[in-house]
């Protein structure tokens, strides 16, 4: 199963070589030189990208608990009190405890791993994000709720071990509906406090029929069964969603369909003009619009505190 994204690769270049050629004389000469040239992108990412995939096939490990620095040498004759030592069990306080930036999850897309988040680990790391960490599920899960639970119990060890009582969660493709799937049936609203999506399928896509056989393609389709559960009502949902979009995604079918439209939702759509589906985790201008997203959401719960402090 680890060679799925060398054996699906033809199909999607053929998606990415076709639709351009079609439309090219259907659309504005700018509408099409964006579509030609986001095309040209995938196509260079997809190659970087199955070089790259080998390295994100194992599952991340925990980050470690970072060591003290070693302390100065008391004056001769004097006594220094004993630190406390933590309890047994207590939970690993990393370093964005007690600071605004809660741990930050990335969740993939079908057939794919955690290697597709490098550069946008590396841009979060930058930016004073201490606590990152990457989510693969098993390329043999065949039901998205699968996918959920398992992402419902790696939040909860990520609470546990980092002492936070809620994360924010990116995820690319399917990798956002196994997020939105978690926060809203699953209860994970209560831990999760901002869902950013990259080119996620909300209403489902019509892309790639021929896939349609492997059950996580079909539960993607407008008419799965798993869109329906999610455009349910939402009450009291307390996480806010952000959804990047782009009309140059190829996946998505039709491109919209990458926007969250639900009245229950605190919902934010975010438009980025010639980025193509394989491109937004690795695009420049989006993560810094996911840098910014997870600050306001900082910003607006720390005012929220302070108003019902007062």
């Amino acid at each position: 199963m680890q060679a799925l994204p060398f054996l699906s690769a033809p199909l999607l270049i053929a998606r990415l070589v076709s639709t351009p050629l079609r439309c090219a004389r259907l659309l504005p000469i700018r509408a099409s030189s964006l579509l030609l040239r986001s095309t040209v992108v995938d196509l260079a990412i997809l190659a970087g990208h199955l070089v790259l995939y080998p390295t994100g096939i194992s599952q991340e490990r925990p980050m470690p608990r970072p060591a003290p620095p070693p302390a100065a040498e008391p004056p001769q004759g004097f006594l220094e009190p004993t630190a406390p030592q933590p309890a047994p069990g207590a939970p690993t306080m990393l370093p964005t405890e007690g600071r605004a930036h809660p741990p930050v999850l990335l969740l993939h897309g079908f057939i794919d791993n955690r290697s597709v988040f490098l550069l946008l680990r590396r841009s979060l790391h930058r930016h004073g994000w201490r606590h990152v960490e990457a989510l693969n599920y098993s390329p043999l899960t065949c039901d998205l709720r699968k996918a959920a639970e398992l992402l419902s119990r790696h939040v909860e060890e990520v609470c546990a071990r980092t002492g936070h009582r809620r994360v924010d969660l990116v995820g690319h493709s399917l990798g956002g509906l196994i997020a939105r799937y978690y926060v809203q049936r699953l209860g994970g609203d209560t831990r999760v406090r901002t869902v950013i999506t990259l080119g996620t399928p909300h209403s489902g896509t019509r892309i790639a029929p021929l896939l349609s056989a492997h059950p996580l393609v079909r539960q993607m389709r407008p008419d799965s069964e798993v869109i329906a559960e999610l455009a349910r009502p939402a009450p009291n949902c307390r996480t806010q969603f952000v959804a990047f979009w782009s009309a140059e995604d190829q996946v998505m079918v039709p491109a919209t369909t990458a926007r969250i439209s639900h009245p229950d939702l605190l919902a934010y759509n975010v438009h980025v003009a010639g980025v193509g589906h394989l491109a937004l985790p690795v695009n420049g201008t989006v993560a810094a619009g996911i840098r910014e997203a997870l600050a306001a959401a900082e910003t607006a719960e720390g005012a929220a505190e302070t108003i019902s402090v007062a």
